[in-house]
């Protein structure tokens, strides 16, 4: 008897890879979990091999089923590909849109413009992620992810959305108490407030780029905290102006040497798969952000002194 494909048992098998349990994966499909274990269990039949370990609570994919989950995302990568060369000139942006987005910057900055974007593109629905690990966008099924870092690696398109102005800044409350520093070897002696990955500080002065290692009187892995934690007074902080700006404006905060900055290489981007056809969902939600924040002096960074 000839084998055929059917496409669904390939999605419902990588959506059991990646949700980790087949009652995961049956509440993502809004199934049950013994439909989903049927398909999965005629697949592996009719591949003749087993792809999956079972346990009472999760599932992990054997060595085979490791290989093949691989090349089923690249067929169903490729699939998407094929339906957005059919509809890339459709005329509206339609259906799901998966976004991935740094949990603090999305809560500020996008969330509160989320309703002009749908508004324009009713067509649209959108789901949105936040999360500030740089998470995978072909395994989460994401159309795009905003990231601050540097240029990302070029598997993906980039656009630049804004540059990410960062610097030291204090509570007027502290700054009176214990001074404002001049220089680095004094800044070692003050509190400061580190988030736990930003256990680097990379700044720019006069002398040029420096890594600069801050001892944090605060132990967390949340950034939210240390910009409480600064706007209470507690310390110094090294914060991006799309986070404090408007504190800077106030007066809430006060630059501290500002000679030194953050790294001028580091932006906010946009990105995407480099596949050639762009769909139109993603291309809209792009220009929508490109539209609000810059490219060049976004609305955070104006009326802050330099």
């Amino acid at each position: 008897m000839e084998k055929t494909t059917d496409l669904l048992d390939y999605e419902i098998f990588a959506r059991v890879i990646k949700a980790g349990s087949l009652s995961a994966a049956a509440r993502e499909l809004h199934s049950s979990p013994a439909m989903i274990s049927k398909r999965v269990t005629r697949l592996e039949d009719r591949l003749g091999v087993r792809l999956l370990q079972r346990t009472t609570r999760r599932v992990t994919p054997t060595d085979v089923g490791q290989s093949f989950y691989a090349r089923v995302l690249t067929v169903l990568a490729a699939v998407e590909d094929a339906e957005n060369f059919a509809t890339v000139d459709s005329e509206k942006p339609r259906g799901l849109l998966k976004v991935s987005l740094p949990t603090a910057f999305g809560r500020l900055h996008v969330a509160p413009r989320i309703k002009g974007f749908i508004d324009s593109y009713p067509d649209l629905r959108l789901l949105v992620d936040l999360n500030d690990d740089y998470v995978d966008l072909v395994a989460g099924s994401f159309d795009l992810a905003v990231r601050i870092g540097t240029l990302p690696d070029s598997s993906l398109v980039a656009r630049r959305l804004a540059p990410n102005r960062r610097v030291l800044c204090a509570a007027p409350e502290y700054l009176d108490k214990h001074g404002e520093p001049h220089d680095l070897n004094e800044l070692h002696r003050h509190r400061l407030l580190a988030a736990g990955p930003q256990i680097t500080w990379r700044l720019e002065g006069p002398s040029g780029p420096v890594s600069f290692k801050p001892q944090s009187v605060l132990q967390t892995n949340s950034s939210e905290v240390v910009r409480e934690a600064v706007v209470s007074g507690l310390g110094i902080g090294f914060r991006s102006t799309w986070d404090v700006g408007g504190e800077l404006k106030r007066g809430v905060l006060r630059r501290v040497m500002p000679e030194y900055g953050g790294a001028s290489e580091v932006a906010i981007y946009a990105v995407y798969s480099g596949r050639r056809l762009v769909p139109a969902k993603v291309r809209a939600f792009v220009d929508y952000l490109v539209g609000i924040f810059g490219p060049d002096t976004p609305y955070w960074d104006r009326d802050i002194a330099s």
